[in-house]
């Protein structure tokens, strides 16, 4: 199937009006959306994550738009779109959490269900090993882990966020060098290598979310999750399996194998998947529960008494009377637009740094465990081998000694 680039530059102009046109609309819904939040900002801890997903739709369109215009610039957009993939999906993750109350509530709430569901052990039956047994319970049981299953569903997200943002920048130092190869499956080119290490970054971060889904789904059912998660879902999923299966079609000669071709298939399709995301989001992720709260989660209640004195005619007598009229005003904390945005980037920037610190240290964890074990081994290995030699050398000095003395009581012996 022949693809000149006269036929390319045909459909190039018409399909940046249609994809501009879907992708105005889905920039439109989402910033509305996003305004909508910021101005009924009640509830911090779970609206902070709520814009950053949101955020998702406005970052796709933009850079799909820009790439689409112009394909110079598809590899610094892909590298944008691939961060902040990753962030959103922790995000979303961060916004469940929120959602059961945080996370110090969700660890006692599982550890409650996890003793519930553990049996005494056996007599005489052997405890498996402690690794072996996490990895067996967050497959078959996750409800047995406990605290355990916040943590790895932490280090699922966040490792992925680091991998994704690690292999965009390696993606765009491989493109300097000319070994990228955005699209082409050939072991001489970065793209295959890294397209496996995200595909299996991201499964497993999809996996340990939907993990702790499972076990917390029946506790989120006020805020009707199930559409929430597949919503999310369903644009990650998309936007990369599509990006892999136009790479595919293209290596097969199914599409035109054109890198330009590609690129600009996969902007085009993203722009009207982010005007349908736009529209769900709006059902899906709705301002409106955020515009009342309890009374006994508001900042601050005030109260104003007013009086007026009025005449009443009673049997053709005046008399005063006192009228009181009370206001009751509640004050919702963070309603502004300029505090909200300031907390979603301080004190989110703050969450994610810590998290992301804390996921370093535990990969560090077993390296340094491991390289410390090697080294324990080198050094027995060195002292006993040391302590070998000086046996040896005590023993060749015995024997030299034993040897010199009978040489001179043999002496001794012939004076």
């Amino acid at each position: 199937m022949s693809f000149s680039q006269t036929t390319y530059n045909h459909l190039h102009q018409p399909a940046v009006i249609i994809a501009g046109c879907f992708g105005l609309l889905a920039l439109t819904l989402s910033i509305f959306l996003i305004f909508q939040h910021l101005r009924y900002y009640t509830n911090p801890s779970e609206q902070k994550w709520i814009v950053a997903v949101l955020f998702m739709v406005p970052v796709y369109a933009t850079e799909s738009i820009l790439s689409l215009w112009n394909p110079k610039l598809s590899l610094a957009c892909d590298i944008l779109r691939n961060c902040y993939e990753a962030f959103a999906l922790y995000s979303f993750g961060s916004y469940l959490i929120a959602c059961l109350g945080g996370e110090p509530k969700v660890i006692e709430m599982l550890e409650d269900e996890s003793k519930q569901m553990k049996k005494p052990l056996l007599e005489g039956a052997k405890k498996p090993k402690l690794q072996r047994r996490k990895m067996r319970d967050f497959i078959f049981q996750p409800s047995m882990l406990g605290k355990d299953l916040v943590t790895i569903e932490k280090f699922g997200l966040v490792q992925y966020m680091i991998l994704k943002t690690v292999c965009a920048l390696l993606a765009f130092v491989l493109e300097l060098f000319g070994v990228y190869g955005d699209g082409e499956f050939k072991w001489y080119y970065g793209y295959p290598y890294l397209a496996v290490v995200l595909n299996f970054s991201q499964m497993w971060a999809l996996y340990c979310l939907v993990q702790f889904y499972n076990v917390t789904h029946q506790r989120l059912q006020a805020i009707k999750p199930l559409a929430k998660f597949i919503s999310f879902k369903a644009i990650v999923f998309a936007t990369w399996w599509q990006g892999v299966g136009i790479a595919l079609l293209c290596s097969f000669r199914i599409l035109p194998n054109e890198g330009k071709f590609q690129t600009a298939l996969q902007d085009f399709l993203i722009c009207i998947e982010m005007a349908i995301a736009a529209v769900a989001h709006i059902f899906v992720f709705s301002e409106k529960p955020y515009h009342f709260i309890p009374i006994s989660e508001c900042g601050k209640i005030s109260s104003q008494t007013m009086e007026a004195v009025v005449e009443v005619k009673d049997d053709n007598e005046v008399k005063p009377a006192i009228l009181e009229k009370t206001e009751t005003t509640v004050e919702a904390p963070g309603t502004s637009v300029r505090e909200s945005v300031q907390d979603i980037v301080v004190e989110g920037g703050q969450k994610v740094v810590k998290d992301v610190v804390l996921t370093i240290n535990q990969a560090i964890e077993p390296v340094e465990k491991g390289v410390t074990k090697i080294q324990e081994t080198f050094h027995e290995i060195s002292v006993s081998s040391n302590d070998g030699k000086e046996e040896q050398e005590v023993k060749d000095v015995k024997e030299v000694k034993v040897e010199g003395h009978e040489e001179s009581v043999i002496t001794s012996g012939k004076v």
